[in-house]
């Protein structure tokens, strides 16, 4: 048996902007890609705790250091800035091997969306 399990998380970032006339997807700061085990391309769930609303994209790589979290395409319509978000992604597993799995979670500073 197969299950879902939470693969990466990052928790409770800011909206830094949204951009309706790009092609899609979350531009996310490299470094928290980095520290979350995310990658270029991957499937994220987005959950917006300003607005209940929830939604998935796929990850593009943002300046290291910048703390850059913006909604593209459709999906800023979902968003406002300043609107803090949980970034989810998961993986599919074994169910023995899901069982002793650690994902990687962040918490990054609320304010800057920085890593301490």
């Amino acid at each position: 048996m197969q299950v879902h399990v939470v693969k990466s998380k990052i928790h409770r970032v800011k909206v830094t902007g949204s951009d309706l006339n790009y092609i899609g997807s979350i531009t996310i700061d490299e470094d928290l890609m980095e520290a979350a085990n995310i990658i270029e391309g991957e499937k994220v769930q987005i959950v917006n705790n300003n607005n209940g609303e929830r939604l998935e994209t796929y990850v593009i790589p943002g300046p290291r250091n910048t703390g850059e979290i913006t909604l593209n395409g459709a999906a800023a319509r979902k968003v406002a800035k300043g609107d803090i978000l949980i970034l989810i992604a998961y993986a599919i597993m074994d169910f023995e091997e899901a069982k002793a799995f650690k994902p990687s979670l962040v918490f990054p500073n609320e304010e800057t969306n920085l890593l301490s």
